[in-house]
C-alpha cells in the first residue's frame, strides 16, 4: 500500500510540475511512446547509453493547472464536460531519464532498479499522471479527505525510510565481526562426510486374501475386534522384526560392511518396491540432519554410530571425513546472519520503544486467542524486509536428509 500511495502522490506533482505547453527538443528525440513493453525490456542492457537529459517517457493532452486571471475569473464559462481545448491537446507531460530514474529508485526496494521495476512503472505512469492532472483539475487536492490521506501517507513514507536506512546501517558488518563469528562458531561450519544407514520402522502392509464366499458377510463385533488385535499383533511384530534387523546391521557395518548393500537388504526385508536411498551424504554441515542424529558428528573417522530411531524410522551412520570450512567460503553467509541479527535488535528497540492502548468498546475485542498486538513497524509487508537467515546447509546434503525422513 505504501508503494502505491507513494507514487501516486509523486506523480501527482510530477504531472503538476513537470508540464509544459510546447514540446522540447527532448521530447522530440524520445522513442516512440507505443513501443510495446517486451521491445523495452529486450533493450534493457542499452539504457545506460541514454543521456540523463533525454526524454524517456511523453504524455500528450495532459496540462498542469493553469491559474486564471481574477477578471477572467468572473466571466468564464464552465466548459462542457468530456470537452478538451486546442491548449490541452497541444500541451505535454514530458518526463527524462534522470528524472524517471531518480522516482524509480525511491520505490525500489533498495534503491535497486531493476529492469521489471521499470517495465512496471513505465505501464502505471502514464495513467497515474494523467487521472492525478485531472483530480487537480477538479479540485480534489484541495478536500479535507486528501488532507487526511496524505497524513498517512507521509507517514507511511518515512516509515519505509527510516526502514532503509536501518537497513543499510545493519548491512554495514564489520570484517572483524565477521572474523570473531567466524572463530566463535567455527564447529558450524565444518564439513562432513558421512554414510548414513535408513531402516524403516515397519514393513510395508499386504493385501490380504479374503475369501469371496465371505465378502458379502457382515462380520460379527467380535470378529471386528479379533481382526483388530490380530492386526495390531502383526504390526507390533513387524516393527519389532524391523528393529532387531537395524541391531543387526548396525552391529554388520560396525564390522566393515558395505553400507550400500546393508541399505539395499533393509528395503528388501521392509517389503519397499521403491528403489533404496542414497547412503552417501557429503559436505553435510551440523544444521543438515534433526536434531537428535547430531552426536553423529563426534564420530571418529571410521566409527559407526548407534542405531538412532526416530518417528522417521531406524538410522545407522558412518563417519567418513570432516574438513573446516575457509573464512572465504562462509563470509557472505555470516554478512547475511549478522546483518539480519542487527536489524531485528534495531527493530526491537524500535518496537519496544512505546506503548498502545485501544479503547476496546470502539475497535472490539482482539482477534484470535489472546488478542492479537498491533502489528510492530516493520512486521507489515513492506519494500524493505528483514533479509532472511542463510541456509547453513548444502543443498545436495539437505536434499538428501529430508528425502529420506
Amino acid at each position: 500500500m505504501g508503494k502505491i500511495l507513494a507514487l501516486c502522490i509523486f506523480l501527482g506533482t510530477l504531472a503538476g510540475g513537470q508540464t509544459t505547453q510546447s514540446t522540447p527538443r527532448a521530447a522530440q528525440e524520445a522513442p516512440a511512446p507505443a513501443a510495446s513493453q517486451a521491445k523495452l525490456q529486450a533493450a534493457h542492457d542499452e539504457s545506460a547509453s541514454v543521456p540523463d537529459t533525454a526524454a524517456v517517457m511523453t504524455i500528450t493532452g495532459v496540462c498542469a493547472p493553469q491559474p486564471k486571471p481574477a477578471a477572467a475569473k468572473a466571466v468564464a464559462a464552465k466548459p462542457a464536460t468530456g470537452t478538451k481545448s486546442a491548449a490541452t491537446a497541444d500541451c505535454k507531460t514530458v518526463i527524462t531519464k534522470a528524472q524517471f530514474e531518480k522516482l524509480a529508485s525511491g520505490l525500489a526496494p533498495n534503491g535497486t532498479l531493476s529492469p521489471q521495476l521499470k517495465g512496471r512503472l513505465a505501464a502505471q505512469m502514464p495513467a497515474l499522471i494523467a487521472l492525478s492532472a485531472q483530480a487537480r483539475q477538479q479540485h480534489m487536492d484541495q478536500t479535507e479527505q486528501y488532507r487526511e490521506t496524505l497524513k498517512f501517507v507521509q507517514m507511511e513514507i518515512l516509515a519505509t525510510e527510516l526502514q532503509r536506512k536501518l537497513q543499510s546501517e545493519a548491512a554495514d558488518v564489520p570484517d572483524a565481526d565477521i572474523q570473531k563469528y567466524y572463530d566463535d562458531h567455527k564447529v558450524d561450519f565444518e564439513q562432513y562426510n558421512v554414510d548414513r544407514l535408513f531402516v524403516p520402522r515397519t514393513k510395508q502392509n499386504q493385501p490380504d486374501l479374503k475369501d469371496e464366499s465371505d465378502k458379502n458377510t457382515k462380520p460379527t463385533e467380535e470378529e471386528v475386534k479379533a481382526k483388530q488385535a490380530a492386526e495390531k499383533a502383526k504390526a507390533d511384530a513387524a516393527e519389532e522384526s524391523m528393529t532387531k534387523l537395524a541391531d543387526d546391521l548396525r552391529a554388520r557395518a560396525a564390522a566393515g560392511e558395505d553400507i550400500k548393500k546393508l541399505q539395499k537388504e533393509a528395503f528388501e526385508a521392509a517389503g519397499m518396491k521403491i528403489e533404496s536411498p542414497t547412503v552417501n551424504l557429503a559436505n553435510v554441515r551440523r544444521s543438515g540432519l534433526a536434531p537428535g542424529h547430531v552426536a553423529v558428528f563426534d564420530l571418529k573417522s571410521g566409527e559407526v554410530s548407534q542405531v538412532i530411531s526416530d518417528a522417521g524410522g531406524h538410522f545407522i551412520y558412518k563417519m567418513n571425513s570432516n574438513t573446516e570450512m575457509p573464512l572465504d567460503q562462509v563470509k557472505n553467509e555470516i554478512h547475511t546472519r549478522l546483518q539480519g541479527e542487527r536489524l531485528k535488535e534495531m527493530m526491537d528497540k524500535l518496537n519496544g520503544s512505546y506503548k498502545v492502548e485501544r479503547n476496546e468498546a470502539y475497535f472490539g475485542p482482539p482477534a484470535g486467542p489472546g488478542g492479537m498486538p498491533p502489528r510492530p513497524m516493520g512486521a507489515r509487508p513492506g519494500p524493505v524486509p528483514p533479509p532472511a537467515a542463510a541456509p547453513q546447509q548444502a543443498p545436495a546434503a539437505t536434499k538428501e536428509s529430508s528425502s529420506q525422513h
